[in-house]
Parts: structure tokens; sequence; C-alpha cells
């Protein structure tokens, strides 16, 4: 199960969404009070380096150096209480920051796992959250990169973040792929029914799962050449949108606030050349049955 607290009847928050939520606080609160990040560092025991480590996240906070830090922004008691408990919340202990993944992975999962939703673009594979068990392995096992040892983990941990679509506060997903998603055979034939039947199944299941069909016939419908992107907002408003971007040599988080602006344009973009959630789920049927 996923470590998960709550905030003033805000939605759950991960470890990974509080620590991102903390330090961004922090830094908003350093500018508002006019102190530049070097001199700021200095008053309150830190290096600049290291206090800049820390706005980025890199770096964590404990109880005994944050004190210092919200002595010298002199921040109101009820936000120090909510900050001290981010603080708490930030340490506490997740499923993915021990699964076998990387560094990066592990913070896009901790994002997701604090999510309130999801927006997907992908022009030729069901995106992650939405694959069955089956398709997964035969996208993993493709992976030249990825030893045979390591699939069985990888398509575990695929399915564990899964459970965000069923729980008590579900994660509400908008995934846009083009129609050649519906007809490439990933695992074979066998397999790519059985992940549309899968689709048809959660689109019927879940109001919280919405999938958009781009057509073949749209006439713009590659967007960004191909490349796959997800956009992951959240209940706090404290939080900005996270982005994560994908392509054949790159995969990672996508912090600058342009770029996270323009890939929202983007896939509003694909939205609107996309059929609507019945015309796709009628879509999505008819190859299923073939």
């Amino acid at each position: 199960m996923s470590v998960t607290l709550e905030f003033g009847g805000m939605s759950p928050v991960s470890p990974t969404t509080a620590r991102w939520e903390l330090v961004l606080r922090l830094r908003e609160l350093r500018e508002q009070r006019g102190f530049d990040s070097a001199g700021f560092a200095r008053r309150v025991g830190f290096t600049p380096a290291n206090w800049s480590h820390v706005e980025k996240g890199r770096r964590v906070l404990t109880g005994s150096t944050i004190g210092p830090v919200l002595d010298v922004l002199d921040i109101a008691e009820d936000e120090r209480v909510e900050l001290l408990s981010l603080l708490e919340a930030s340490k506490q202990r997740a499923w993915w920051t021990s699964a076998a993944i990387g560094s990066e992975l592990q913070r896009l999962y901790g994002m997701e796992a604090g999510a309130a939703s999801v927006r997907s673009y992908d022009s030729l594979i069901v995106p992650g959250l939405l694959q069955t068990e089956s398709y997964a392995r035969a996208l993993i096992s493709a992976d030249v990169m990825i030893s045979p040892v390591q699939v069985d983990q990888l398509v575990a941990i695929r399915l564990r973040r899964q459970e965000r679509l069923r729980d008590a506060d579900p994660l509400e997903v908008t995934a846009v792929v083009g129609e050649a998603t519906l007809r490439q055979q990933t695992g074979g034939a066998t397999v790519l029914r059985e992940q549309l039947l899968h689709l048809v199944s959660l689109l019927r299941e879940l109001d919280t799962v919405n999938i958009r069909v781009i057509p073949f016939d749209a006439p713009s419908g590659a967007v960004l050449g191909g490349s796959s992107f997800h956009l992951l907002d959240f209940a706090s408003d404290q939080l900005p949108t996270f982005a994560w971007a994908e392509s054949a040599v790159f995969g990672g988080a996508v912090d600058d606030a342009e770029q996270v602006r323009d890939l929202g344009f983007a896939y509003l973009r694909a939205l609107d050349q996309s059929l609507s959630r019945p015309d796709s789920l009628a879509l999505i049927s008819r190859y299923a049955k073939g």
C-alpha cells in the first residue's frame, strides 16, 4: 500500500509531493521576504550550494535544520504547522523508493501517487496506467536496455501503480492515443486484443478514466513528432503541473515552466483532434472484436 497522508481535508499526498510542496513554498516565502538565495543560506546555517540543493529537492531538511529557516522567514503559526506537517510527510517511506528503478522514475511514480489527475498523450502505445500485465511484459521485454531478470520487477511496479485507479481517492486519467495504438500488435494479436478489451472494461466501469482516440483521418494527428508525454495535476493549489516527456533518447521530468506550458497547449491540440469518449469507446470495441 502506498504511503499517503491527509492535509486539511485535501486529497492524500505522497512523500514525494509533500517534499516538492515544502521546498516550493519555502522558496516562494524566501523570495517574498526579499532574501537572495546565497544570503539567506548563510543566515540559516547552510552554504549557498547546500541551500540550492534544498530548494531543488536534492537535499532533505530535518526537524533541526528547518527551525532556523522558519524563524528567519518569520512564518505565522498556522503556516508553520502546515510546513512542519509537510516535512513529516516527506520523510515517510513509500514503496517506490525501494523499487528497482532509478531516482527519476521514483520521482515520477511518487508524483503520480500524490496526483489528482493525469493527462497523457501516446501516439503508438497504451499508457502504463492502463496496460494489462501481458501488454506491459511485451513492451518491457522488447527494451534491449532491460535485462531479463528485471522484467518481472518492472511489470510488478507498473501494475502496482494502477492501484491508484481504484483506491478511495481515485486518480483521474485522460489518455489521448493515436488510432495506430489500436492496431499495433504489441506482443501479438492475442495480447493486443486482451489489452483492447481491458480498455473497454475501464471505460465502462470507471468514470474517472477517459480514453480518447485520434483517428487516422485527423488532419494533425501527430503531436510533437509522436513523442509521449504526461501532465500531472494536484489537489493542492500550491503545486504546479508536473510534466514528464519521453522520446527515443530521453525520458524525464520537464522542469522548465514554459516547456510545461507548451506541453499543455500540445495536449489541448491532441484532445481537439480526438474522438469523443463514446466514439472512442465504439472504435476501441470494434478493433477488439477484430
